[in-house]
């Protein structure tokens, strides 16, 4: 995954073609203005993880169909050769580890919060359930009207089909390793 602009680019500019839509019909159902979708297309932009979750959930594929790249029997990945995703402020990094895998119904990713941050993530498609494992730090979960802490070592799951915040509140990063399962 060397250049993950380009290969966004290219999956969101093949898979808007398929379904037949201009950039006009994208911008619609992912609120993502055409102007912007043009310039990811053309590798020109590359999407914030809030961005690129809105393109996801408005033209229904998961998360990571944008980063998915050919199979192979074994896998070894190393993190540090991985470019993250990240948000508006570089506050909160995504690093897609596993890619969403059809077979499965899983994604894996590492997520690397800054102290004191926090981050807003939409609501997923239904169903969609999120199992996360602190690696280091401590962790905040707002799902709905609850608040969860996690801390180092400890593990959570959750149905991720609602408006979920991680915040972490501690001073220093806040590692944690995410898989997400879509049941369909």
């Amino acid at each position: 995954m060397n250049n993950p602009e380009l290969l966004i680019g290219k999956k969101l500019h093949k898979l808007r073609q398929s379904k037949g839509y201009s950039l006009s019909q994208a911008e619609d159902l992912t609120g993502v203005s055409k102007s912007m979708l043009g310039q990811i297309e053309r590798g020109k932009s590359s999407p914030t993880v809030n961005t690129l979750w809105r393109i996801a959930k408005g033209l229904n594929v998961s998360f990571s169909f944008f980063i998915e790249e050919d199979k192979q029997e074994t896998t070894i990945v190393s993190p540090s050769e991985i470019k993250p995703i990240i948000d508006e402020n570089n506050k909160y990094r995504v690093y897609p580890i596993f890619p969403y895998d059809k077979q499965r119904k899983l994604e894996m990713y590492i997520l690397d919060l800054e102290p004191h941050y926090s981050h807003q993530s939409e609501a997923h498609t239904t169903g969609v359930e999120e199992y996360i494992f602190i690696h280091q730090g401590i962790l905040e979960l707002t799902t709905g009207e609850k608040e969860y802490t996690i801390k180092t070592g400890n593990s959570i799951h959750f149905n991720a089909d609602q408006k979920h915040i991680y915040t972490n509140i501690t001073e220093k990063t806040t590692i944690a390793y995410l898989t997400m399962y879509y049941p369909v």
